[in-house]
Protein backbone atom coordinates (compact mmCIF):
# COMPACT_ATOMS: atom_id res chain seq x y z
CA UNK A 1 0.00 0.00 0.00
CA UNK A 2 1.26 3.49 -0.91
CA UNK A 3 0.55 6.47 1.35
CA UNK A 4 -0.31 9.68 -0.52
CA UNK A 5 -0.91 13.11 0.99
CA UNK A 6 -4.41 14.42 0.21
CA UNK A 7 -4.95 18.18 0.51
CA UNK A 8 -8.65 18.86 0.19
CA UNK A 9 -8.47 22.66 -0.18
CA UNK A 10 -11.47 24.95 0.16
CA UNK A 11 -14.39 26.14 -1.97
CA UNK A 12 -15.29 23.20 -4.21
CA UNK A 13 -12.16 21.41 -3.00
CA UNK A 14 -13.87 19.01 -0.58
CA UNK A 15 -16.43 18.03 -3.23
CA UNK A 16 -13.99 17.18 -5.98
CA UNK A 17 -11.64 15.56 -3.46
CA UNK A 18 -14.42 13.20 -2.44
CA UNK A 19 -15.14 12.49 -6.11
CA UNK A 20 -11.56 11.62 -7.07
CA UNK A 21 -11.04 9.42 -4.01
CA UNK A 22 -14.16 7.44 -4.94
CA UNK A 23 -12.87 6.94 -8.48
CA UNK A 24 -9.39 5.89 -7.38
CA UNK A 25 -10.78 3.49 -4.78
CA UNK A 26 -13.22 2.02 -7.32
CA UNK A 27 -10.31 1.38 -9.69
CA UNK A 28 -8.73 -0.83 -7.04
CA UNK A 29 -5.75 1.39 -6.30
CA UNK A 30 -4.10 0.41 -3.02
CA UNK A 31 -3.66 3.88 -1.54
CA UNK A 32 -3.77 5.07 2.04
CA UNK A 33 -4.73 8.76 2.11
CA UNK A 34 -3.00 11.10 4.54
CA UNK A 35 -5.66 13.84 4.73
CA UNK A 36 -4.35 17.38 5.24
CA UNK A 37 -6.07 20.78 5.27
CA UNK A 38 -4.68 24.13 4.11
CA UNK A 39 -5.89 27.58 3.13
CA UNK A 40 -7.97 30.30 4.72
CA UNK A 41 -9.98 27.87 6.83
CA UNK A 42 -6.96 26.83 8.93
CA UNK A 43 -5.51 30.30 9.58
CA UNK A 44 -7.63 30.95 12.67
CA UNK A 45 -6.56 27.69 14.32
CA UNK A 46 -2.93 27.45 13.20
CA UNK A 47 -1.93 30.99 12.26
CA UNK A 48 -0.90 30.12 8.72
CA UNK A 49 -2.64 28.90 5.53
CA UNK A 50 0.15 26.34 4.99
CA UNK A 51 1.01 24.58 8.27
CA UNK A 52 4.35 22.81 8.54
CA UNK A 53 2.49 19.52 9.02
CA UNK A 54 1.34 19.71 5.37
CA UNK A 55 4.90 20.16 4.10
CA UNK A 56 6.14 17.37 6.38
CA UNK A 57 3.46 15.04 5.05
CA UNK A 58 4.41 15.66 1.40
CA UNK A 59 8.11 15.26 2.16
CA UNK A 60 7.46 11.99 3.98
CA UNK A 61 5.09 10.49 1.40
CA UNK A 62 6.81 11.82 -1.72
CA UNK A 63 3.56 12.59 -3.54
CA UNK A 64 0.39 14.58 -2.92
CA UNK A 65 -2.96 15.10 -4.59
CA UNK A 66 -4.26 18.60 -3.95
CA UNK A 67 -7.56 20.39 -4.50
CA UNK A 68 -7.65 24.16 -5.13
CA UNK A 69 -7.00 26.64 -2.33
CA UNK A 70 -8.37 30.19 -2.56
CA UNK A 71 -5.73 32.90 -2.97
CA UNK A 72 -6.79 36.46 -2.06
CA UNK A 73 -6.20 38.98 -4.87
CA UNK A 74 -4.17 42.04 -3.97
CA UNK A 75 -4.32 41.41 -0.21
CA UNK A 76 -4.24 38.74 2.45
CA UNK A 77 -1.87 35.77 2.55
CA UNK A 78 0.44 34.74 -0.25
CA UNK A 79 -0.60 31.88 -2.53
CA UNK A 80 -0.47 28.47 -0.87
CA UNK A 81 0.36 27.02 -4.28
CA UNK A 82 3.41 29.25 -4.68
CA UNK A 83 4.51 28.53 -1.11
CA UNK A 84 4.26 24.77 -1.67
CA UNK A 85 6.39 24.98 -4.79
CA UNK A 86 8.99 27.12 -3.06
CA UNK A 87 9.23 25.19 0.21
CA UNK A 88 9.38 21.78 -1.52
CA UNK A 89 11.45 23.00 -4.48
CA UNK A 90 8.88 21.74 -6.97
CA UNK A 91 10.73 23.32 -9.84
CA UNK A 92 8.80 21.84 -12.77
CA UNK A 93 5.18 22.66 -13.52
CA UNK A 94 3.77 20.14 -15.99
CA UNK A 95 0.55 20.92 -17.87
CA UNK A 96 -0.49 18.32 -20.48
CA UNK A 97 -3.29 19.65 -22.72
CA UNK A 98 -5.04 17.33 -25.16
CA UNK A 99 -8.54 17.10 -26.58
CA UNK A 100 -11.17 15.22 -24.60
CA UNK A 101 -13.77 13.11 -26.46
CA UNK A 102 -17.08 14.90 -27.18
CA UNK A 103 -15.90 18.19 -25.62
CA UNK A 104 -16.42 20.67 -28.46
CA UNK A 105 -13.48 22.95 -29.13
CA UNK A 106 -12.21 25.03 -32.02
CA UNK A 107 -9.46 22.54 -32.84
CA UNK A 108 -9.05 18.78 -33.04
CA UNK A 109 -5.85 16.82 -32.37
CA UNK A 110 -4.44 19.29 -29.85
CA UNK A 111 -1.74 17.53 -27.82
CA UNK A 112 0.56 20.04 -26.14
CA UNK A 113 2.62 19.75 -22.98
CA UNK A 114 3.56 22.98 -21.21
CA UNK A 115 6.70 22.76 -19.07
CA UNK A 116 6.97 25.83 -16.85
CA UNK A 117 9.84 26.81 -14.57
CA UNK A 118 8.25 27.00 -11.15
CA UNK A 119 10.57 28.68 -8.64
CA UNK A 120 11.78 32.08 -9.84
CA UNK A 121 11.03 34.87 -12.37
CA UNK A 122 8.53 37.50 -11.16
CA UNK A 123 6.87 34.76 -9.09
CA UNK A 124 9.76 35.03 -6.64
CA UNK A 125 7.71 37.91 -5.21
CA UNK A 126 10.64 40.31 -4.82
CA UNK A 127 8.80 43.63 -4.78
CA UNK A 128 9.25 47.01 -3.17
CA UNK A 129 7.14 50.12 -2.85
CA UNK A 130 9.14 53.17 -3.89
CA UNK A 131 6.43 55.70 -3.05
CA UNK A 132 2.66 55.97 -3.26
CA UNK A 133 2.83 56.05 -7.04
CA UNK A 134 5.67 53.65 -7.83
CA UNK A 135 6.41 49.99 -7.16
CA UNK A 136 9.19 47.71 -8.40
CA UNK A 137 9.10 43.98 -9.11
CA UNK A 138 12.36 42.12 -9.69
CA UNK A 139 12.52 39.46 -12.42
CA UNK A 140 14.94 36.76 -11.28
CA UNK A 141 16.33 34.28 -13.81
CA UNK A 142 19.30 32.02 -12.97
CA UNK A 143 21.27 29.64 -15.15
CA UNK A 144 20.92 26.83 -12.64
CA UNK A 145 17.11 26.95 -12.58
CA UNK A 146 16.90 27.50 -16.35
CA UNK A 147 19.11 24.54 -17.18
CA UNK A 148 17.26 22.37 -14.68
CA UNK A 149 13.85 23.04 -16.24
CA UNK A 150 15.26 22.64 -19.75
CA UNK A 151 16.68 19.24 -18.77
CA UNK A 152 13.25 18.29 -17.42
CA UNK A 153 11.54 19.30 -20.68
CA UNK A 154 13.93 17.38 -22.91
CA UNK A 155 13.91 14.32 -20.66
CA UNK A 156 10.10 14.38 -20.65
CA UNK A 157 10.09 14.63 -24.44
CA UNK A 158 12.52 11.73 -24.74
CA UNK A 159 10.62 9.44 -22.34
CA UNK A 160 7.20 10.22 -23.83
CA UNK A 161 8.07 9.98 -27.53
CA UNK A 162 7.74 13.72 -28.10
CA UNK A 163 9.43 15.16 -31.16
CA UNK A 164 9.93 18.85 -30.45
CA UNK A 165 10.71 21.28 -27.61
CA UNK A 166 10.02 24.98 -28.16
CA UNK A 167 11.70 27.52 -25.87
CA UNK A 168 9.33 30.46 -25.38
CA UNK A 169 10.74 33.81 -24.21
CA UNK A 170 10.74 37.56 -24.77
CA UNK A 171 14.50 37.66 -25.22
CA UNK A 172 14.30 40.41 -27.82
CA UNK A 173 13.23 42.80 -25.04
CA UNK A 174 14.39 41.17 -21.78
CA UNK A 175 17.83 40.55 -23.24
CA UNK A 176 19.61 39.71 -19.98
CA UNK A 177 17.00 37.69 -18.06
CA UNK A 178 15.15 35.93 -20.88
CA UNK A 179 18.40 35.89 -22.80
CA UNK A 180 19.95 33.83 -20.00
CA UNK A 181 16.99 31.42 -20.02
CA UNK A 182 17.34 31.03 -23.79
CA UNK A 183 21.08 30.48 -23.59
CA UNK A 184 20.53 27.75 -20.99
CA UNK A 185 17.89 26.09 -23.18
CA UNK A 186 20.24 26.11 -26.16
CA UNK A 187 23.05 24.48 -24.21
CA UNK A 188 20.74 21.72 -22.97
CA UNK A 189 19.22 21.20 -26.44
CA UNK A 190 22.66 20.30 -27.78
CA UNK A 191 22.62 17.19 -25.58
CA UNK A 192 19.40 15.94 -27.23
CA UNK A 193 19.99 15.90 -31.00
CA UNK A 194 17.09 13.47 -31.46
CA UNK A 195 14.63 16.13 -30.24
CA UNK A 196 13.88 19.05 -32.55
CA UNK A 197 14.60 22.37 -30.85
CA UNK A 198 12.71 25.55 -31.69
CA UNK A 199 12.70 29.11 -30.34
CA UNK A 200 9.71 31.45 -30.43
CA UNK A 201 8.81 34.76 -28.80
CA UNK A 202 5.95 34.51 -26.32
CA UNK A 203 3.67 37.00 -28.10
CA UNK A 204 4.12 35.18 -31.42
CA UNK A 205 3.62 31.86 -29.63
CA UNK A 206 0.25 33.02 -28.29
CA UNK A 207 -0.85 34.08 -31.76
CA UNK A 208 0.33 30.81 -33.29
CA UNK A 209 -1.44 28.81 -30.59
CA UNK A 210 -4.83 30.30 -31.48
CA UNK A 211 -4.18 29.96 -35.21
CA UNK A 212 -2.58 26.54 -35.46
CA UNK A 213 -1.99 24.84 -32.08
CA UNK A 214 -1.23 21.45 -33.59
CA UNK A 215 2.20 22.66 -34.72
CA UNK A 216 3.40 22.59 -31.09
CA UNK A 217 4.53 19.65 -28.99
CA UNK A 218 6.41 20.55 -25.76
CA UNK A 219 6.60 24.22 -24.74
CA UNK A 220 9.39 25.28 -22.38
CA UNK A 221 8.82 28.58 -20.58
CA UNK A 222 9.93 30.74 -17.65
CA UNK A 223 7.49 31.02 -14.77
CA UNK A 224 5.26 33.97 -15.66
CA UNK A 225 4.93 33.22 -19.37
CA UNK A 226 4.27 29.60 -18.49
CA UNK A 227 1.43 30.58 -16.18
CA UNK A 228 -0.26 32.61 -18.90
CA UNK A 229 0.35 30.25 -21.83
CA UNK A 230 -0.74 27.17 -19.88
CA UNK A 231 -4.16 28.75 -19.30
CA UNK A 232 -4.32 29.62 -22.97
CA UNK A 233 -3.67 26.00 -23.92
CA UNK A 234 -6.33 24.90 -21.43
CA UNK A 235 -8.77 27.08 -23.36
CA UNK A 236 -7.94 25.10 -26.51
CA UNK A 237 -9.26 21.87 -24.97
CA UNK A 238 -12.36 23.06 -23.13
CA UNK A 239 -11.22 25.28 -20.28
CA UNK A 240 -9.72 25.02 -16.82
CA UNK A 241 -12.37 22.52 -15.71
CA UNK A 242 -10.62 19.81 -17.75
CA UNK A 243 -7.00 20.95 -17.29
CA UNK A 244 -4.65 18.87 -15.17
CA UNK A 245 -1.43 19.94 -13.52
CA UNK A 246 1.62 18.65 -11.69
CA UNK A 247 4.39 20.30 -9.71
CA UNK A 248 7.44 18.07 -9.66
CA UNK A 249 10.71 18.29 -7.74
CA UNK A 250 13.69 16.05 -7.15
CA UNK A 251 12.19 14.19 -4.19
CA UNK A 252 8.43 14.79 -4.27
CA UNK A 253 5.54 16.01 -6.40
CA UNK A 254 2.14 17.64 -5.95
CA UNK A 255 -0.63 16.92 -8.47
CA UNK A 256 -3.58 19.29 -8.75
CA UNK A 257 -6.26 20.69 -11.04
CA UNK A 258 -5.30 24.11 -12.33
CA UNK A 259 -8.67 25.77 -11.81
CA UNK A 260 -9.58 27.82 -8.78
CA UNK A 261 -11.71 27.03 -5.76
CA UNK A 262 -14.91 28.43 -7.33
CA UNK A 263 -16.48 29.62 -4.06
CA UNK A 264 -19.58 30.81 -5.96
CA UNK A 265 -20.66 27.20 -6.57
CA UNK A 266 -19.17 25.58 -3.47
CA UNK A 267 -21.52 23.16 -1.76
CA UNK A 268 -23.95 23.08 -4.70
CA UNK A 269 -22.79 19.78 -6.24
CA UNK A 270 -22.06 21.56 -9.53
CA UNK A 271 -18.27 21.19 -9.68
CA UNK A 272 -16.55 19.37 -12.52
CA UNK A 273 -14.11 16.76 -11.12
CA UNK A 274 -12.48 16.04 -14.49
CA UNK A 275 -9.32 18.08 -13.89
CA UNK A 276 -8.56 16.49 -10.53
CA UNK A 277 -9.27 13.01 -11.94
CA UNK A 278 -6.78 13.64 -14.76
CA UNK A 279 -4.31 15.02 -12.21
CA UNK A 280 -4.75 11.81 -10.25
CA UNK A 281 -4.00 9.81 -13.39
CA UNK A 282 -0.74 11.74 -13.72
CA UNK A 283 -0.03 11.01 -10.05
CA UNK A 284 -0.62 7.29 -10.58
CA UNK A 285 1.81 7.36 -13.50
CA UNK A 286 4.35 9.08 -11.26
CA UNK A 287 4.18 6.37 -8.58
CA UNK A 288 4.33 3.56 -11.15
CA UNK A 289 0.62 2.66 -11.26
CA UNK A 290 0.38 3.31 -15.00
CA UNK A 291 -2.12 0.52 -15.70
CA UNK A 292 -4.55 1.82 -13.07
CA UNK A 293 -4.06 5.32 -14.41
CA UNK A 294 -4.92 4.21 -17.95
CA UNK A 295 -8.03 2.37 -16.73
CA UNK A 296 -9.28 5.53 -15.00
CA UNK A 297 -8.49 7.73 -18.00
CA UNK A 298 -10.33 5.38 -20.37
CA UNK A 299 -13.36 5.29 -18.07
CA UNK A 300 -13.37 9.09 -17.88
CA UNK A 301 -13.13 9.48 -21.65
CA UNK A 302 -15.85 6.88 -22.22
CA UNK A 303 -18.08 8.87 -19.88
CA UNK A 304 -17.64 11.91 -22.12
CA UNK A 305 -18.26 9.82 -25.23
CA UNK A 306 -21.63 8.89 -23.72
CA UNK A 307 -22.56 12.57 -23.63
CA UNK A 308 -22.26 12.78 -19.85
CA UNK A 309 -20.79 16.05 -18.56
CA UNK A 310 -21.26 18.78 -15.98
CA UNK A 311 -22.86 22.20 -16.45
CA UNK A 312 -19.63 24.05 -17.25
CA UNK A 313 -19.37 21.96 -20.42
CA UNK A 314 -23.04 22.33 -21.32
CA UNK A 315 -24.26 19.20 -19.55
CA UNK A 316 -26.82 18.53 -16.84
CA UNK A 317 -24.94 16.13 -14.56
CA UNK A 318 -24.03 17.02 -10.99
CA UNK A 319 -20.59 16.36 -9.59
CA UNK A 320 -21.74 13.19 -7.85
CA UNK A 321 -23.75 11.92 -10.85
CA UNK A 322 -20.78 12.46 -13.16
CA UNK A 323 -18.50 10.68 -10.71
CA UNK A 324 -20.93 7.75 -10.47
CA UNK A 325 -20.93 7.50 -14.27
CA UNK A 326 -17.13 7.34 -14.36
CA UNK A 327 -17.17 4.61 -11.72
CA UNK A 328 -19.78 2.66 -13.68
CA UNK A 329 -17.53 2.81 -16.74
CA UNK A 330 -14.65 1.51 -14.65
CA UNK A 331 -16.66 -1.61 -14.00
CA UNK A 332 -17.66 -2.28 -17.60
Amino acid sequence: MRTITLIQGDGIGPEITEAVVKVIDAAGCDIDWDLQTAGADVIEKEGTPLPERVLDSVRKNGAALKSPVTTPIGKGFRSVNVALRKELDLYANLRPCCNIPSVKTRYDNVDIVVVRENTEDLYAGVEEKIDDNTAHSIKIITRQASERIAEFAFEYALKNNRKQVSAVTKANICKLSDGLFLDAARSVAEKYPQIQYREILVDNCCMQLVQNPCQFDVLLLPNLYGDIVSDLTAGLIGGLGVAQGANIGKNCAVFEPVHGSAPDIAGQNKANPTAIILSAVEMLNYIGETKKGLIIKNALFNTFRQGICTADLGGTYSCTAFTDAVIKNLQE
